[in-house]
């Protein structure tokens, strides 16, 4: 009984392993009726590959124009700090409007963030690591008979940090420069190469009012980083500003400042301009930002100040970066529907033509399953070789985009990936009803076509 079971069973092993090499053989030569069929048709067939290699190459490089605007969007809001709060001091309206008087005395304007509520902040709030606060004045500063209108930006040792900005040469300024009130100053690397068009500023010393500053450092280009150009174009460089230490803006320039303006004097006063908060929990970051909402109204009679958040307004940017690609994926995926249509089209044409090929088959031996089989093939090696050429072009267009246009494209792997697969599965579902209309023919009245 043993000797039976085991003979039955060598020879089922024997008869699968036959039919699955008859099965190789016959899908081998589907595979090469179709190839043939194709390359007949030669000029149709490239024609209707196209649809699909535009279609392909379409989504790839509209999803990577997509991502490299998402990530410069995002990366503008990373680089402000995921854990840092922005507030800064703002002119309400009311006393905007109550300025405009005409000529007389100077109109005394007193608005803005104070070191009260900074020191508010810092004391009751949990979760506050730090507090960076600055004055932000606008001055002539001077190099020889060199002159520049810039930022004054009275700050703190840990602002570049706080702020992802780098330094290009030098240093920033050190706690006991603070302490001094030392007359140092960091020049960004606009208006180092604006005020020193041949020397380097670095030992040199600019004017600003009637002080001398000695420069001690220069930030880096705008757009460039350490590891070399940055992708989102506008991170890890300092304005066109020029920094020195909170301590000798305040003693130097004091808290009120006078302009002409078109309507006569204007004088304001301002002991703070902005000021960054770190939070050590970025979890908690939008939930501190609330609070510091709260303590600000009540503190202030009008509303002169805005409070950022950067984490918020990063989530918004991803938010916003999904429903673009999603947007950008469906027109781009248009082009693949078209391709597809003209895949159904070609098979349909394909199958009206070779009616008398396909009652020969039948009338042969050819079972339904194999004249599928056949029409589904050609129309996934279209498909798939469309995709594969898309694939290509989808990933070198955005490499063209960047060089010529300087826009920034990342192509994720997702995407060639995706284009692809859908590519095939176009291959697929448009290629069935006229695999289907091929096989329900009736082989008699497929002989008699001509």
């Amino acid at each position: 009984m043993s000797d039976f079971t085991l003979d039955t069973f060598v020879e089922h092993q024997a008869r699968a392993a036959s039919r699955s090499k008859f099965n190789l053989v016959r899908f081998k030569k589907i595979t090469q009726v179709g190839v043939k069929s194709i390359f007949s048709h030669g000029l149709r067939s490239m024609l209707t590959v196209l649809g699909i290699v535009i279609g392909v190459a379409a989504v790839i490089a509209m999803l990577a124009v997509s991502e490299g605007a998402s990530f410069e969007a995002q990366q503008q809001f990373r680089d402000l700090g995921a854990s840092n709060i922005l507030i800064k001091s703002v002119k309400p309206a009311a006393v905007e409007e109550s300025t405009q008087r005409g000529f007389g005395p100077p109109q005394a304007v007193i608005y803005g963030l104070t070191n009260a509520d900074i020191t508010t902040i810092r004391d009751t709030i949990p979760g506050v690591s730090n507090v960076i606060a600055s004055r932000i004045v606008k001055k002539n500063v001077w190099n020889l008979g060199i002159s520049m209108n810039t930022d004054v930006v009275g700050t703190a040792v840990d602002y570049p940090i706080s702020r992802n900005y780098n330094l290009r040469a030098g240093r920033f300024f050190s706690e006991s420069e603070m302490r001094d009130h030392a007359n140092v100053v960091v020049l960004s690397d606009e208006v180092a190469s604006e005020l020193f068009p041949i020397d380097n500023p670095l030992g040199n010393s600019i004017k600003i009012d009637s002080d001398y500053y000695n420069v001690v450092g220069i930030m880096e280009s705008e757009g460039f980083s350490n590891l070399g150009q940055n992708q989102a174009g506008s991170s890890n460089a300092a304005p066109s500003r020029v920094f020195i230490p909170f301590t000798a803006s305040k003693s130097r320039f004091g808290e009120t400042t006078t302009r002409q303006t078109a309507g006569g004097m204007e004088s304001e006063t301002v002991e703070l301009h902005e000021a960054i908060i770190q939070v050590e929990d970025q979890e908690a970051v939008i939930e501190v930002g609330e609070i510091i909402d709260q303590i600000l109204q009540r503190r202030h009679r009008d509303v002169d100040y805005t409070i950022e958040i950067p984490l918020a307004l990063l989530r918004q940017a991803e938010e916003s970066a999904l429903r673009d690609q999603i947007v950008a994926g469906a027109i781009a995926g248009i082009s693949l529907l078209v391709g597809g249509i003209g895949i159904m089209n070609i098979m349909l044409a394909s199958v009206t033509e070779r009616t008398r090929e396909i009652g020969i088959r039948r009338a042969l031996g050819a079972k339904k399953r194999d004249i599928i089989a056949q029409f589904l093939v050609e129309a996934v090696i279209l498909s798939g070789v469309g995709g594969l050429i898309g694939v290509v072009l989808g990933i070198i267009i955005p490499f063209v985009i960047s060089i010529f246009w300087g826009m920034t494209t990342i192509v994720t792997p997702v995407a060639p990936i995706l284009a692809f697969s859908i590519s095939a599965m176009i291959g697929v579902v448009f290629g069935i009803y006229p695999s289907m209309r091929a096989a329900d023919m009736d082989p008699v009245e497929a002989l008699r076509h001509e």
